[in-house]
Parts: structure tokens; sequence; C-alpha cells
């Protein structure tokens, strides 16, 4: 993971509100309580999504502190799984279940209805045996002095990061500009002319051009359901 060596692309955040005391305590339980779990069903197309610990993935388990607390940070992940079929691949495979049907049956087409039924089986059939798509996104919170950093630039991650956070802990987060932690207005001024207003820790702390970080591109695949 890369915060935990040493470089990260992050949203910075402001935490509005105290921490209670004794948090070290609630936040196991407020973090188990929104860990991840996996779907009931296997043929799901939701997203679910829920906290992990950095070391791996799997583990949605925050009982041991030693494994996400360090000093005054607290240190877990994102996760969101969502299962995808692709597009083009699928409507082959059900275009020629279709033409199989029509075969069998004698006709020349297929009736809207029969080829509904066979998508909906062929989707059963697939997504059952499917793997989800799976997608981590660090989170490093400073308890004492109040900040948070995600490891994600886009505005549709971060949305869902900002309403997980508060349905968890019950915090409010409100996006911090880096240059304003320049403590020099004219310089933060030019930076901001030049489109550099995200923050990239690593072994120099510096100023990134938000150009050069953009949305994760989405493939062909799409969900169905």
């Amino acid at each position: 993971m890369g915060i935990l060596k040493g470089a990260m692309t992050a949203r910075r955040y402001t935490v509005m509100g105290e921490v209670p005391d004794g948090f070290r305590v609630t936040f196991v339980d407020m973090l188990n309580a929104y860990g991840f779990r996996e779907p009931a069903s296997r043929t799901s197309t939701e997203e679910h999504y829920g906290w992990v610990l950095t070391q791996n993935l799997l583990d949605h388990d925050f009982e041991d502190l030693n494994a996400w607390l360090f000093g005054h940070y607290a240190v877990f992940q994102l996760r969101v799984d969502k299962k995808v079929l692709p597009k083009p691949y699928f409507n082959a495979h059900l275009q020629k279940r279709i033409e199989a049907w029509c075969e069998e049956n004698g006709v020349k087409q297929a009736p809207r209805n029969v080829k509904t039924e066979l998508k909906e089986q062929l989707e059963f059939e697939w997504l059952a045996n499917a793997l989800p798509r799976v997608k981590v996104t660090e989170v490093c919170w400073n308890v004492a002095e109040n900040w948070v950093l995600f490891g994600s630039l886009s505005e549709r991650e971060n949305d869902r990061f900002r309403k997980l956070f508060h349905q968890t802990f019950g915090i409010q987060l409100v996006a911090t500009n880096p240059l304003d932690l320049l403590g020099d207005e004219t310089l933060a001024h030019g930076l901001e002319q030049t489109g550099g207003s995200e923050l990239r820790i690593g072994p120099e702390r510096r100023i990134v051009d938000t150009d050069r970080f953009g949305e994760d591109d989405e493939d062909e695949e799409v969900g169905f359901g």
C-alpha cells in the first residue's frame, strides 16, 4: 500500500467535530459495524463496500489496534466490490443461445419474452461464477490534528467515502485545499491559477497538478441485472 511505503496521492479533509474520549474502543466497534462483508447473493450486481485493513483486503476485523492504529494515525482502507459482465462477449454468447433456441423450435426469430428469459438465465449462470471487480482506497486519519487523507481524486469515490465515514463515525468531513497549507497567499494564488490543488505525499511533500491525476478510466465491462 502506498501510504505504508511513503507515497500517496490523496484528497485532504478537515474533520468537523471532536473525537470522543476513549475513541480507541469506540472506533473498533464502529469500524467493525461497517466493515466489508461479502454479499449474500453470488449473482448480485450491486456495489458492496466497507472498511478493511491496509495489510490485506480480506481482513475486516479491527479488534487488534496494532493493525490499524499507529500513534495518533488511524490507517485503513475502503473496499468496493462489484460484479460485472463483459458486454460484447456476453452478447455474443446470448446470440448463440437465441439461435440455438430458434433452431430447436423451428422458427426464424425468438419472441421477446423468450429472449428476456434466455438473457436472465445466462446472466445468472455467469454471475454465479464471476469474480467481482475489487478496488481498495487508503484512508489516513490524524486523530490528534483532525484531518483525513483519502487516496483518490475521483469525485464519485470521494462522495461514497464521505457518506460512509459519516455513517460510521457520525462525523462530517470538509474538503481542504492543500494550497492553504503553504502559508503564502501569493504563491498559493499562482499555483491555483495553474491548476495545482491536490496533494501528493511522498519522500518530498509537495503540491501537484490535478490534471496529471484524472478519475479512473472505466473499461468496457458493464453490470447486468
